[in-house]
C-alpha cells in the first residue's frame, strides 16, 4: 500500500468543496438575474418560469400549474448541485427545446451561492 496515494486521497476529502462554502446573502444578490422570470418565498407564483421554491430534489417540468415545454417534462432531470450547475451555465445545451431564454451563469462561486439561496427554500416558500 503506498502512504503517498492515502495521503493525497484524505488531504481531498478535507478540501472544502463549493457546496460547503456557499454564501446565501450572495445568492440572494444573484437571484436578481433571475426575478424577472422566476419568483420564491411564500406566496411566489407563476411568471414568465415557475417558482423555485423546493426546486432541490424535484423532477423537471413538474412545478404544480406552470405550462412548460416538452423538452422540460421530458427531461427527466432531477434537481441537485450537479444539474442545477450544468444547467445554469448553459439552460439551452443543458434541456434543448427549453423555453428558459437565459444567457447563463459561468462563474463556479457565483452558481454555488445561487444554488444555496435556492435550497434554503421548502416547498411552501418558507425558509428552511
Amino acid at each position: 500500500m503506498r502512504i503517498d496515494i492515502i495521503i493525497t486521497a484524505l488531504a481531498a476529502l478535507c478540501i472544502p468543496s463549493a457546496a460547503w462554502t456557499q454564501d446565501i446573502a450572495a445568492g440572494e444578490t444573484s437571484f436578481k438575474k433571475c426575478q424577472p422570470c422566476h419568483s420564491i418565498g411564500e406566496g411566489a407564483t407563476n411568471k414568465i418560469g415557475p417558482p423555485l421554491n423546493g426546486l432541490a430534489g424535484r423532477k423537471t417540468g413538474t412545478a404544480e400549474g406552470y405550462d412548460y415545454s416538452q423538452a422540460n417534462k421530458n427531461a427527466g432531470i432531477v434537481w441537485d448541485d450537479n444539474t442545477f450547475k450544468e444547467y445554469i451555465q448553459n439552460p439551452t445545451a443543458k434541456i434543448p427545446g427549453t423555453k428558459m431564454a437565459f444567457g447563463g451563469i459561468k462563474n463556479d462561486k457565483e452558481i454555488a451561492d445561487l444554488w444555496g439561496y435556492l435550497k434554503s427554500f421548502g416547498a411552501d416558500g418558507k425558509k428552511k
